[in-house]
């Protein structure tokens, strides 16, 4: 399954693209400037995939908590995306995902 994922709800924007087994990262301290750096990183990580937009079977991004502004560049960017290329929005618990990645001792 080929996800693009999108983290904006702290002072950092992270993209993500892979498909289960092969996954390419980029994250950077963006402090305010998600709305600026966003969309060219995904263009970035789709090139470096060498996928279309199209070829994605979803795309999910962070839903908070965290900034309020953050999570609306993260959602309406998500959302744009999916509606454009008619694919599925998949919403991430920011502190569930988090949570997933504790090992049980340390839950």
């Amino acid at each position: 399954m080929r996800i693009l994922a999108l983290e904006t709800s702290t002072s950092w924007c992270s993209v993500a693209i892979g498909d289960g087994r092969d996954w390419h990262e980029r994250a950077v301290d963006a402090g305010n400037a998600h709305s600026t750096l966003l969309l060219p990183m995904i263009r970035r990580a789709l090139a470096v995939a060498d996928w279309p937009l199209s070829s994605l079977d979803a795309i999910a991004f962070g839903a908070g908590p965290g900034s309020f502004t953050g999570l609306r560049i993260g959602c309406g960017v998500a959302q744009g995306l999916a509606l454009g290329s008619d694919r599925p929005v998949v919403p991430v618990g920011t502190l569930a995902e988090k949570l997933s990645s504790l090992t049980p001792e340390m839950k």
